[in-house]
């Protein structure tokens, strides 16, 4: 019988596991737009540094963490710079191909001659 109940048992601490996660995921913000993951990643840089210092002492580790270092890196910039990049050259690519086939063909005319 336990044999029968233990693959459901890890299923359901999977689903669990898994559901728990997205939930902090969208409730943080992370899922939301650049801005809100922007003031999620400041929230986390501000919280993660205090939460290791207290499960090594929890731990009775006493080793001394690195300094973070500073990226000076902004979500809301890069991803407006990647969208407007698609679009751009999703705009251009009927062009690029005409001018493309055009050099294409223009170079067989000439390989005949």
């Amino acid at each position: 019988m336990a044999a029968k109940i233990l693959p459901v048992v890890k299923l359901a601490a999977k689903v669990t596991i898994a559901g728990g996660a997205l939930y902090v995921a969208c409730d943080s913000g992370l899922l939301g737009g650049s801005e809100q993951g922007s003031e999620a990643l400041q929230k986390a840089k501000a919280a993660i540094p205090p939460a290791i210092q207290e499960w090594m002492k929890y731990f009775g580790l006493e080793a001394q963490l690195p300094a973070m270092p500073k990226v000076e890196f902004s979500p809301v910039q890069s991803w407006n710079s990647g969208v407007r990049w698609t679009v751009s050259s999703l705009s251009e690519a009927p062009m690029k191909a005409t001018e493309y086939s055009s050099q294409g063909l223009q170079y067989l005319k000439d390989l005949t001659k």
